[in-house]
């Protein structure tokens, strides 16, 4: 059983929190769509999910601190670690949203904050002072955008919580408002230098790794923050002056996401069935599953927040995309699981390092 430990905390993904993002998302999603049973059963699982991953994360970080050092500090493992950020703010929301609960919820966003500033200002720096850096083609991914996914992850909890606060709501408003600035922020400049990499660098198929579905994913969640902050302007007089521009900015960063789905779509094709890459189960996958769940929640409160009810309909055919998705992923999960656990009782963990 220890042995069985090790080998799990040892070979961790670095980005496994994915799986706790896209289970949030979409039971969120199932629940503002009326499908109760579903959004409970997903929050049960996460419950789950969340404290295993957190066990094995504080395993390794105690017994391997000198590798969990090396893959923050890189280039293609340390975006990863933004998916600790995100996953704890996803299923702080998440406790929000479907289980009522803000008291837990905000020990969560505590220690997203802390995450954050953690992993944000550790990886930034590494990259930065690096002496030996590789080529934009190997050097980046979709998984960078992570870093912007947990920025707005902040934000969503933050003002999701600001219903439950009496005195320094309008602190925790602004917070929430910057975050969601920041976050455009970080979108706009890494997805600059993704777009130039798919258009003027050579690109294989085998690079087109599951993360850069987090391309559309970052725009969804920042979607949401700005809906959410709109859906919480009155709280705060200062937002109802910024309503104008929240409208038109949260609306700009839903179309763009709108505008990736087909693209990553095809480009999927190009890959799996032009080029037959072999489909098999990486735990990067959750980071596909997360961006099309979010899509659906975040569609859904923008309708919500921009009064245009005809645009409910595509999170109620979204939310079957997305279960697709994430069902597709937990039964690669769980045959993974079996052929480790037959051949020699080995744990999964074989895939440590993000493609690009």
């Amino acid at each position: 059983m220890i042995h069985f430990i090790r080998r799990t905390a040892e070979n961790l993904f670095s980005g496994y929190f994915s799986l706790v993002m896209a289970t949030g998302a979409l039971s969120i999603a199932s629940h503002l769509l009326g499908m109760e049973p579903i959004s409970k059963s997903l929050l049960y699982f996460n419950i789950v999910a969340y404290m295993l991953l957190w066990f094995f994360t504080i395993f390794r970080l105690i017994n391997y601190f000198p590798r969990v050092i090396a893959d923050l500090t890189s280039h293609s493992n340390g975006p990863g670690f933004f998916t600790l950020v995100a996953g704890t703010c996803m299923f702080g929301s998440q406790l929000i949203v479907v289980a009522n609960n803000h008291t837990v919820a905000t020990f969560l966003w505590g220690l997203g904050i802390l995450l954050w500033i953690i992993v944000m200002y550790t990886f930034f720096t590494a990259v930065t002072v690096g002496k030996h850096k590789p080529t934009l083609g190997k050097g980046i991914n979709g998984a960078w955008l992570i870093a912007a996914v947990a920025t707005q992850s902040v934000s969503v909890l933050g003002t999701l919580l600001s219903s439950f606060i009496g005195s320094g709501r309008e602190i925790v408003l602004f917070f929430t408002l910057c975050m969601y600035l920041l976050g455009c922020m970080l979108y706009l400049n890494i997805i600059t230098l993704i777009f130039y990499r798919f258009t003027f660098l050579e690109f294989k198929y085998a690079a087109l790794t599951p993360p850069y579905w987090i391309n559309m994913g970052a725009v969804a969640i920042t979607t949401l923050a700005g809906s959410t902050l709109m859906l919480h302007a009155k709280n705060w007089p200062f937002l109802v002056d910024m309503l104008p521009f929240l409208k038109g900015f949260t609306l700009f960063f839903w179309i763009t996401g709108t505008w990736w789905i087909p693209l990553l779509f095809i480009l999927m094709i190009w890959r799996h069935l032009y080029h037959h890459y072999p489909l098999t189960y990486d735990p990067q996958f959750w980071g596909m599953a997360f961006p099309i769940a979010m899509y659906t929640t975040s569609t859904f409160q923008l309708a919500k927040a921009l009064s245009l009810p005809f645009l409910i309909g595509i999170p109620r055919v979204m939310v079957f995309v997305a279960m697709a998705a994430w069902g597709i992923v937990f039964f690669g999960l769980l045959h993974h699981l079996y052929q480790e656990i037959k051949n020699n009782g080995k744990l999964p963990g074989n895939v440590t390092k993000t493609k690009s």
